[in-house]
């Protein structure tokens, strides 16, 4: 983004983060497709790709998805189904111990699962400022509101988001001691040692844990992030927080032959072959993929199936321009309060202050109306149990 405003852009292709494509629209760093999409896709080109709604932004096509980020849980297989626990945890709490289907049913395994002096962690969940926003956002969903009304105003802050944060900071004790300095590629070889009950995390992760070096290999389960009671029913909300795209800057003087290259690597041969790699970063996106033999080593065929789920019933990210700047003020709030600066209640109050300043420069008038355009891509299920604050 900044090599285009400063006219330094030397690039034809680029892969940024999907979530990061309306931000680089509203820069006008990145070349509408449209046109290119029209002259040379074939019809019903992208509709094996499970998910799209990153791709697309103010009604123009942008991207090209290459990797499917859905987010989702790894638990240790061994200790779910150890005879001893199953007994003491359905004494202890009269349920079933299985893979959670709520957030509050994880973190009570969590606690059961944590004993250090037996050399055993409950979980392995993020706890620095980069990822922390995405566990919360899960959270505030699975508890039956929108995060935004339909005008925009912030509903992060009511009872349902300072009960989400609350949630998230009491099961931090429970956690791996070092789950607050880890990031991506540390959590992974931590989790590999295999004495941590559950982990969070995506394609990658299994990738890395299905790998024939890890310890953990083949001593998981694996299902969706956990979801929430609204009312009697449950609101399942799999949460598409990353992905990569590819994107064509507008400094690019091949932009055509940009577009085209990112069309071949998107094809059902190319892209399969750059999933299945062990060592790859690009996670399954289309309808081929799942049924590739080399996909599926890599993965495992459990796994595979529990993220094509999560995928096609994803609810997408934040696509609203200014995406980094609201989510990065939602993470400096949200880690204010699990360092004990400041209250749930403060912190998320003065996000949603500062969200509304965010809206303000963005637009009001527009961004209502894309909000609008977001909510209606999310999945049914989800549309119908989320509310808006009274």
């Amino acid at each position: 983004m900044l090599n285009s405003v400063l006219g330094q852009a030397k690039y034809d292709i680029a892969l940024p983060a999907t979530f990061g494509v309306a931000d680089l629209v509203a820069a006008g760093a990145i070349h509408a497709l449209d046109d290119y999409i029209g002259r040379y896709e074939p019809n019903g080109f992208r509709n094996a790709m499970l998910y799209q709604e990153g791709d697309k932004f103010d009604g123009q096509t942008y991207g090209f998805q290459t990797d499917g980020d859905a987010y989702l849980m790894f638990y240790h297989r061994e200790m779910l189904n150890d005879l001893d626990a199953q007994k003491r945890y359905a004494d202890r709490f009269g349920y079933i111990l299985s893979t959670p289907e709520t957030w509050e049913e994880l973190d009570r395994q969590i606690r059961f699962f944590d004993s250090p002096a037996e050399g055993r962690y409950g979980g392995l969940l993020f706890r620095t400022p980069g990822y922390l926003a995405w566990e919360w956002w899960v959270r505030f969903h699975a508890n039956g509101y929108w995060p935004l009304a339909s005008d925009m105003t912030p509903q992060i802050a009511g009872e349902a988001g300072i009960a989400a944060l609350e949630e998230l900071i009491a099961i931090t004790d429970c956690l791996v001691p070092e789950a607050s300095s880890l990031g991506l590629f540390g959590n992974w070889a931590r989790y590999a040692k295999g004495d941590v009950y559950c982990n969070i995390g995506w394609g990658g992760t299994q990738k890395y844990l299905n790998s024939l070096q890890s310890p953990m290999r083949g001593r998981m389960v694996h299902g969706p992030t956990p979801g929430g009671k609204v009312g009697h029913e449950l609101l399942s909300a799999p949460y598409f927080n990353w992905g990569w795209s590819f994107v064509i800057s507008t400094a690019s003087t091949q932009k055509e032959l940009g577009y085209l290259f990112a069309l071949f690597a998107a094809t059902p041969a190319m892209s399969t072959l750059a999933v299945r790699q062990p060592g790859g970063f690009f996670d399954p996106y289309r309808d081929e993929h799942y049924s590739d033999p080399g996909v599926q080593k890599a993965y495992s065929e459990p796994f595979l199936k529990v993220h094509r789920e999560a995928l096609e019933g994803a609810i997408p990210d934040l696509y609203l321009k200014g995406q980094s700047e609201y989510f990065q003020t939602l993470a400096r709030g949200l880690d204010r309060a699990l360092q004990g600066d400041v209250t749930p209640k403060v912190a998320l109050t003065r996000v949603a202050q500062k969200w509304q300043l965010i809206t303000s420069r963005a637009g009001r008038a527009e961004q209502i109306q894309r909000w609008a355009q977001l909510r209606a891509k999310y999945p049914p299920e989800a549309r119908r149990l989320l509310r808006d604050i009274a």
